[in-house]
């Protein structure tokens, strides 16, 4: 992986919970352990890219490859019902940690929040601008 040494999936080995589970020439897909979000994880390239705006051609292919392999193997392991994929792009989509990183999160009927998606909250009235140029 490119070095940005902030970065803690440049420098997987400062995020001690975090476990490499698959991975092609370009991506990585990490998993933590999760309470909630059983299974989820996230595909990151290898090189540093601050958001998905700055994928390469091949990364952006190996990223579309990489999310057909996890696919598979969550379906092998946990059989969801169903699959969020999201990108947050800088602080006001909530992007936290600046390198770009696709969440992988499989959704299960018995959920309490089954069927919300984003705009289940970001489609809300209370979420509308004040001006709107």
């Amino acid at each position: 992986m490119s070095n940005n040494d902030n970065c803690v999936f440049c420098n997987p080995e400062n995020e001690k919970r975090q476990n490499e589970i698959l991975s092609n020439e370009s991506c990585i897909f990490f998993q933590m352990p999760q309470e909630i979000l059983i299974g989820s994880g996230l595909i990151v390239p290898r090189r540093h890219r601050v958001n998905v705006f700055e994928l390469t051609d091949k990364e952006w292919n190996d990223t579309f490859s990489l999310v057909k392999e996890v696919k598979e193997h969550l379906d092998r392991l946990h059989n969801p019902d169903g699959y969020n994929l999201q990108w947050n792009t800088n602080g006001a989509a909530g992007q936290h940690l600046f390198h770009s990183h696709l969440h992988v999160i499989p959704r299960f009927v018995d959920e309490p929040l089954v069927g919300k998606d984003l705009r289940s909250f970001l489609g809300k009235e209370d979420n509308r601008r004040k001006s709107v140029v």
